[in-house]
């Protein structure tokens, strides 16, 4: 039986905390369009998010956890 390897895109994007979480890079920090928002929106619109609850178990299986 082949070995199972983790998708190595997948641990480029997202992290898993220390409680089992999975967080993902917001999306909108990567915009093109930031020159038209003030310096404090660009700042609270980025970050870390929690992954949804459907999205968890797919991600976990990429990642091999």
């Amino acid at each position: 039986m082949p070995k199972f390897k983790p998708k190595s895109g997948m641990k480029k994007r997202v992290k898993l905390t220390s409680t089992g979480k999975i967080m993902h890079a917001a999306g909108s920090r990567r915009t093109h369009l930031l020159q038209k928002k003030s310096s404090g929106a660009s700042r609270l619109d980025g970050g870390w998010t929690e992954l949804s609850k459907a999205d968890t178990k797919r991600v976990k299986k990429l990642l091999g956890k």
